[in-house]
């Protein structure tokens, strides 16, 4: 095999990793339905511009940046939060702050069109 084709494998096999990490670990829309039901709070962790565009219904907004500084308007800890964002980067990010700050159950949904 020449070196051109052990790259395109290569950056193939990448690819595939980074598609099945966005998709792996999050939660199932019935299973954010459940939480939030149950009193996880819904938490937008996109821009308030994207907020302001669209949202899912009773979410607040809290940017992924503001997400520690912030994480008071959630409310109890042990409350539940279901985190989603545009595509699963940013809500990825917001639950592993969430989790490192005590939040339990911690949700990610991922992309609000998951919802």
């Amino acid at each position: 095999m020449t070196f051109q084709t052990w790259l395109l494998i290569g950056l193939g096999a990448l690819a595939l990793v980074f598609v099945l990490r966005g998709v792996m670990g999050k939660t199932s829309a019935s299973d954010a339905r459940g939480l939030v039901a149950g009193g996880a709070q819904l938490v937008d962790v996109r821009s308030p511009g994207e907020f302001a565009g669209g949202h899912l219904p009773a979410a607040i907004n809290i940017p992924v940046a503001e997400i520690e500084r912030r994480a008071d308007e959630i409310g109890p800890k042990s409350s539940g939060v279901v985190v989603y964002c545009a595509s699963g980067m940013r809500s990825a990010s917001a639950a592993g702050t969430l989790r490192k700050l005590g939040f339990s159950p911690v949700a990610d949904l991922g992309a609000m069109s998951r919802w």
